[in-house]
C-alpha cells in the first residue's frame, strides 16, 4: 500500500485511530523537549501528538516535510533533540547504518523512541501464519549489505527488532556504545492484534480500547513476556 493508502484506512478505521493514537502519545511522552525528526512520517499522524516534528519518509507525500533515506539523511550533526519511528526499523535494508546517521543528527542526550513488532512465542505464531511481512529468526540484525537500489523500500523483517535489543542486546550496547538503553516497555498484548491494524477488519469495535488498555497494564508485567505484539525502544545518546 501507499503512504496515500495508509492515510485513507486511518480516516475510515475508527478502531485504528484510538489504538494508534495511544501509540503515538506514548512515543510523544518519551522525548526530550525540543525538536523532533519523523523517520517513515508515511501517513502523517505524528504531528498531530508531539509539536515541532520534522517528517519524513522515504517516499514522497505532500504533507510530509522531507523526502530522504533514513540512511543517509540529510541534516547536519545534532541537529535533533528526539528521532522517532513507528514500525519502521524492520523495514529498513541496513539498520546499523541508521542507527550511526541517528547518532550523528542527534544531540547529547537525545533520544530515539521506536515502536515496533516484538517477537514472543504468541506474537511470532500470528506474525508468521497471518501477517504479509515476514519474521525470520535466524537473520543478523548487524549485517550491512551493500545498497540494493532496486529494492522495495517496504521489504521487512519482523524479527529485527527483536533480534537487536532483546536477544543479542550484548552485541548492541558494544557495537554502539555512544547509545544507551534507556527503556524498553512491552505492549499490545489485545488491541493490537485485535484491531487488525491497517487492514479492514477489526474484532473489536473502537469502544472498546480504553477498557482493553487498562487490562492490559495489569497483565502486561506477567503475560508480556510471553504474549505482547509489540515494543517502545528508548534510546538516548549519551553525552560526548
Amino acid at each position: 500500500m501507499s503512504s496515500n493508502d495508509y492515510r485513507l484506512i486511518w480516516h475510515r478505521k475508527p478502531v485504528l485511530r484510538k489504538l494508534y493514537s495511544e501509540f503515538y502519545r506514548r512515543m510523544a511522552a518519551a522525548c526530550r523537549p525540543g525538536t523532533t525528526l519523523e523517520i517513515g512520517g508515511g501517513s502523517g499522524n505524528f504531528k498531530a501528538f508531539a509539536p515541532h516534528v520534522v517528517s519524513t519518509d522515504i517516499l514522497f507525500a505532500p504533507w510530509l516535510d522531507s523526502t530522504c533515506d533514513a540512511q543517509v539523511l540529510p541534516f547536519k550533526d545534532g541537529s535533533f533533540d528526539n528521532v522517532v519511528m513507528m514500525d519502521v526499523f524492520h523495514h529498513l535494508e541496513r539498520p546499523t547504518v541508521f542507527l550511526r546517521e541517528t547518532l550523528r543528527v542527534l544531540k547529547p542526550g537525545g533520544r530515539l523512541v521506536m515502536l515496533e513488532p516484538l517477537i514472543t512465542p504468541v506474537s511470532y505464531y500470528c506474525y508468521r501464519y497471518f501477517h504479509p511481512e515476514p519474521v525470520v529468526m535466524e537473520a543478523d540484525p548487524f549485517h550491512e549489505p551493500d545498497p540494493d537500489p532496486e529494492r522495495d523500500p517496504y521489504d521487512a523483517n519482523q524479527a529485527i527488532p527483536t533480534l537487536m535489543f532483546l536477544r543479542r542486546k550484548k552485541q548492541f550496547t558494544e557495537t554502539f556504545p555512544g547509545f544507551n538503553l534507556h527503556a524498553l516497555y512491552r505492549c499490545g498484548l489485545l488491541a493490537a492484534p485485535l484491531s487488525g491494524g491497517f487492514r479492514k477488519w477489526s474484532l473489536i469495535p473502537a469502544g472498546a480500547i480504553s477498557a482493553i488498555n487498562l487490562l492490559e497494564k495489569i497483565l502486561t508485567p506477567v503475560l508480556g513476556p510471553l504474549m505482547a505484539f509489540r515494543m517502545l525502544v528508548i534510546l538516548e545518546r549519551r553525552p560526548d
